[in-house]
């Protein structure tokens, strides 16, 4: 267990906690999925994010993170842009999609999730890029097991967007454990042999996010010092959940069902309370 030294290991109360404020964020992520329309602001779309996430008890994750300090409660980045979008004046238009990340504290705890979105009429390969992404993290989600390592994580993610078809996958931003800070050790990678890092325990929480694009996976920081973009301008999607392991199997804190219904999809039990 040396390999799991620095990691924060919670108790089943506190794995309870992080389902409430994992609970907050996949709320608040399907109120935003529901108002991402054609004509629809990116700013509009965080104001409604932090006005739900205080009026239930939470905090933003984001607001304030890091240096320089994150303007916004949640990241929105459009098209072209991965992950750490800065939400403002940009109205989204037909046949854009808009990745949104959203983290929340409750009670000192944080969960964190994201979704890509469609707005009106996109182009088919786009929906599939969509669709590859959000499946290959639910692949990663399955196979996680209590004993295993954070890489059989890695490779499933891999080997799912690998299966099918010639897409990027993104090796400078990986997913990352998760509780009383929003990003802790260990980091879990889109990609990988499996079988390696820390062992996968009970109490530990991580954030699992694949981010995959239409073309290379290489990427710019924008002048803003947060938007990352692809080089080439291809389309990116990327999606996230927090879960977890308990002895019955795994519980997916920021899913609204707990991950229960994809997870029996891929034949995985359950973990949830």
């Amino acid at each position: 267990m040396f390999a799991n030294r620095g990691l924060e290991i919670k108790t089943r109360g506190q794995i309870d906690k992080m389902r409430i404020a994992g609970l907050l964020v996949g709320q608040t992520l399907e109120l935003l999925r529901a108002s991402a329309r054609p004509g629809v602001t990116t700013g509009e779309l965080d104001a409604l994010a932090e006005a739900n996430i205080r009026d239930h008890g939470g905090v933003p994750s984001f607001k304030g993170y890091s240096h320089p300090p994150f303007p916004a409660t949640i990241c929105a980045s459009v098209n072209d842009e991965v992950v750490h979008g800065i939400p403002g004046e940009r109205v989204l238009g037909d046949g854009d999609i808009v990745s949104i990340d959203c983290g929340a504290i409750v009670d000192g705890w944080h969960g964190d999730a994201a979704i890509t979105v469609a707005i009106g009429e996109v182009a088919p390969e786009v929906i599939e890029l969509m669709r590859v992404t959000e499946e290959a993290l639910w692949h990663g989600l399955a196979a996680a097991r209590l004993g295993g390592r954070v890489t059989d994580i890695s490779h499933a993610v891999e080997q799912h967007v690998r299966s099918q078809g010639p897409y990027g996958i993104l090796e400078d931003y990986t997913g990352h454990g998760i509780g009383t800070e929003m990003h802790m050790a260990p980091n879990v990678p889109n990609y990988g042999r499996p079988g390696r890092g820390p062992t996968l325990v009970e109490g530990l929480a991580l954030a699992v996010e694949p981010m995959v694009t239409l073309g290379s996976k290489e990427t710019d920081l924008l002048e803003d010092d947060w938007t990352v973009a692809t080089s080439d301008g291809s389309m990116a999607a990327h999606f996230e959940h927090t879960f977890t392991l308990t002895p019955d199997g795994a519980w997916v804190l920021t899913a609204i069902d707990g991950g229960a219904a994809r997870l029996a999809e891929l034949g995985v039990a359950f973990g949830g309370r």
